[in-house]
């Protein structure tokens, strides 16, 4: 699918392609391309004189591949995107962009949540964009908010794990559920922090190749300083995760020795009794069993007295609890 887009008095224009006549006949800023087929790769290549990387090409992690500048002048580079989705795990998604003959084009697999916003904030903010590289800008720095957005979602879910961890009730299921939990937001957190990175590294480069004018390149120390907050951010929770996962195995170390305690409570009240019960089960000639009547009971009362003994002293010292 193509996406074209007009820039008509400072604000970016979606124009409807369905054929590559309708291609021919606009001088749009970007061209932004969701999994294109073989046909619309032909349309650009013919028209712009631009030849789109394959899917192998732009998922290339190579930091010489990543970033470059071709023989016929036109620069590349490859970005990864978040998604962060409510009923998935995160995952990031690699665009490639190549800055050609005062155009923007943007090649990835899938739609994104960050190329939706600048799309809808273009359209309702007149003199925003001025050309191709202030929408390549404005994708970087929403970027840098959609990432944001997500660490306060992080924030939210590690405080109801705090609030839940540090009940007075904490079963096995509630920490194995909260393990989950963390995970998730570790996951995510971590996938936070190297996006970021991966958008320091592309706004580094397009500050190098000196296409930037004075207020793009404002613009652009900006957006690292932005991503300078979001790594501290990062880090902290880092930290915050690493406390609550280390809470969490820990009550559920505390729920299994409270399983062993009962055990090993067990064995030492039995273990008395079991030791009488084997001496006077001898039936030999000279115990008290063969010439006294009440030689089984006293067996028997020595035998509840010493396994009543080691539990009251347990308790006593209140070792029980």
């Amino acid at each position: 699918m193509i996406n074209v887009f007009l820039l008509q008095n400072g604000r970016l224009n979606q124009i409807p392609i369905e054929s590559r006549s309708d291609l021919e006949h606009i001088s749009p800023v970007w061209i932004d391309l969701t999994d294109p087929t073989e046909e619309e790769r032909q349309w650009v290549k013919s028209i712009y004189g631009v030849t789109l990387p394959d899917e192998d090409e732009v998922k290339d992690i190579e930091a010489s591949a990543r970033y470059y500048e071709a023989e016929n002048g036109d620069i590349h580079l490859r970005t990864d995107f978040l998604i962060d989705e409510d009923d998935g795990r995160s995952r990031a998604v690699t665009v490639a962009f190549i800055l050609a003959r005062g155009k923007l084009f943007s090649v990835h697999n899938e739609d994104l949540p960050v190329f939706r916003l600048v799309r809808m904030r273009a359209r309702s903010r007149p003199g925003y964009i001025s050309n191709y590289l202030d929408v390549l800008l404005d994708l970087y720095a929403t970027d840098a908010e959609y990432s944001a957005d997500a660490l306060e979602g992080i924030y939210r879910t590690l405080e109801d794990v705090s609030s839940r961890v540090l009940q007075e009730e904490f079963s096995d299921e509630d920490a194995a559920e909260m393990l989950n939990l963390i995970a998730h937001e570790e996951d995510l957190n971590g996938r936070i922090r190297r996006n970021m990175m991966d958008t320091r590294r592309a706004v580094s480069f397009l500050m190098r190749s000196r296409l930037l004018d004075s207020e793009q390149f404002e613009e652009a120390r900006q957006i690292l300083r932005d991503i300078e907050s979001i790594d501290g951010h990062t880090s902290f929770l880092f930290e915050k995760i690493n406390f609550l996962m280390d809470a969490t195995v820990g009550f559920i170390n505390i729920n299994q020795n409270k399983i062993i305690k009962i055990f090993s409570v067990a064995s030492v009240v039995f273990l008395p009794p079991t030791l009488i019960a084997s001496i006077y089960g001898m039936n030999f000639r000279w115990l008290p069993e063969l010439n006294w009547s009440f030689g089984y009971p006293m067996a028997l009362a020595l035998m509840l007295a010493s396994a009543v003994t080691p539990f009251w002293y347990f308790r006593r010292r209140g070792w029980l609890k």
